[in-house]
């Protein structure tokens, strides 16, 4: 169980960011079909450096998909320094277009709205792998799915707060989106540490 806990802790991490890309995507993507002649070039060509940003990613997660996890903490790394390239165009995109609120508020909901749902996804399997451990193991499996719930509802608490206040600037949202990212992988990490027997770590 062990590997496997350690295995889906990465997985989470990867698909997180990966349904962060998409959705960060499929925003510029109507972007794109709605932009004038001259903006149109540049969006298009966003669009293109994002998409092979992230296809670059899923290629490097497919090879370690296979991998244990000594090859798994080394790929991390590379894959962070990949994300963060992601996440850096994007952010160089809305500083240099100037102060788009729609469409940052439109990016910021959709990440906001693929965080969210990388949240569930992972306290599900979870509860699924939960369900297949001890009953010694069950109290502390069971507390830390209690405390990744309660800290996805207090990361999506505060993003809607964000997605309201829709006059904040890219500076703001990314940073915003990248505290409830560290969120999700602190609490991710936790969890399935409990469920492989490390407890949480402090």
């Amino acid at each position: 169980m062990s590997q496997q806990s350690s295995m889906h802790f990465y997985l989470n991490w990867a698909k997180e960011r990966i349904d962060e890309m998409d959705a960060a995507l499929a925003s510029f993507e109507v972007k794109a079909g709605q932009a004038k002649a001259e903006s149109k070039v540049k969006t298009d060509q966003l669009l293109s450096d994002l998409t092979k940003r992230r296809d670059e990613f899923q290629a490097r997660l497919k090879t370690q998909a296979e991998a244990g996890e000594a090859a798994w903490a080394g790929a991390k790394a590379d894959l962070e320094k990949q994300w963060n390239g992601f996440e850096a165009q994007v952010k160089t995109y809305f500083e240099d277009a100037g102060k788009q609120f729609e469409q940052q508020q439109a990016t910021f909901k959709d990440l906001a709205a693929a965080q969210a749902k990388a949240w569930r996804e992972a306290a599900e399997k979870l509860r699924e792998a939960a369900g297949k451990v001890t009953a010694a193991r069950t109290v502390d499996v069971d507390a830390a799915l209690k405390q990744m719930r309660s800290d996805a509802s207090e990361a999506e608490a505060r993003l809607q707060k964000l997605k309201q206040a829709g006059s904040e600037s890219w500076s703001v949202l990314s940073a915003a989106l990248a505290e409830s990212r560290k969120a999700f992988d602190e609490a991710n990490k936790a969890a399935w540490d409990a469920l492989k027997g490390g407890g949480p770590k402090n």
